[in-house]
């Protein structure tokens, strides 16, 4: 007998039975099932505006802005934006910024100048704050980070299904070909290397202007993009992605009047959960908030 099992009472095993007893018999669920739903969810702000996104795709830097602050107070349930980038950053931190600048969809740079203003306003140095993408690796401030904020435009991708936020780390890897195997399953081992393990302290995906389409590698066109004017915020880069996904599949049912799987699988964002756990991919586990414009959401 174990001697967690010799300080377990008869006296025990009678209060537990008869919770159990009760509960059942009042139609409530085992206390299994109460402790699975009791598990904490993670939360993601899905927040839209439909002026972000002007003329000749023009973003508006100042409602980028407002949409992040808003997004920043419902994700850390407090009232002045100021105050939750210090939740998460401290004077000391050097940070990076990992963006993305693929030149048909790139992550916005008045969505990089409002990140970094967030950094600074938690106490930050500016010489210690720097944005790259494809660099990182040589970058001085990337290389003794001690924090990041990960950011990039959803989109479909010829070799990974999606090119999400997960995808978004490959470039902390010396040969990111070597993570393109089986539709780039294993996306989730890059956020174990040294460079950016446990240093990403926030998450936004770019849901903009996305692309729901693909046709091959690189390939880019502006009939497959819609105006969504979204950014999707979470501490929890996998329920992010699996939110931004599920957008991208409706729309793509919506645009080709079809359930169209996106090929190949999106495989690496499940993956990220279950073997590498990043965080959740189950969408009963996220606590999603909506905030803004609510027309043709798509979830």
């Amino acid at each position: 007998m174990s001697e967690d099992n010799k300080h377990f009472t008869r006296r025990d095993f009678i209060k537990t039975t008869g919770a159990v007893a009760i509960g059942v018999g009042l139609g409530l669920p085992a206390l299994a099932e109460e402790t699975t739903e009791a598990v904490t969810k993670s939360k993601v702000v899905l927040i839209r505006h439909p002026e972000v996104v002007g003329a000749k795709n023009k973003i508006n830097g100042e409602i980028i802005q407002g949409m992040m602050d808003e997004a920043m107070t419902k994700l850390f349930a407090k009232d002045d934006p100021v105050a939750c980038w210090k939740e998460i950053i401290k004077p000391d931190d050097v940070v990076g910024i990992k963006s993305n600048v693929w030149k048909f969809l790139r992550t916005p740079p008045e969505l990089e100048q409002s990140l970094k203003g967030g950094i600074m306003a938690a106490g930050v140095p500016e010489k210690n704050i720097d944005i790259e993408d494809r660099h990182v690796l040589e970058n001085p401030i990337f290389q003794k980070a001690t924090a990041l904020i990960n950011t990039r435009p959803m989109r479909t991708h010829a070799w990974s299904g999606v090119g999400s936020l997960i995808k978004n780390h490959i470039m902390f890897v010396p040969f990111p070909q070597n993570y393109h195997g089986n539709s780039c399953a294993y996306l989730g081992a890059v956020w174990t290397v040294p460079a950016c393990k446990d240093k990403t302290r926030l998450n936004v995906l770019v849901m903009l202007t996305p692309q729901f389409n693909t046709a091959g590698p690189h390939h880019y066109d502006a009939k497959y993009t819609w105006t969504y004017g979204g950014l999707i915020v979470s501490t929890d880069p996998v329920a992010a992605d699996t939110i931004g996904l599920k957008i991208l599949q409706a729309k793509r049912q919506a645009y080709f009047g079809e359930d169209k799987p996106i090929k190949p699988s999106a495989h690496h964002i499940a993956i990220a959960d279950t073997k590498y756990h990043l965080g959740t991919s189950d969408l009963n586990k996220i606590d999603l908030i909506r905030l803004g414009w609510e027309d043709d959401s798509l979830i």
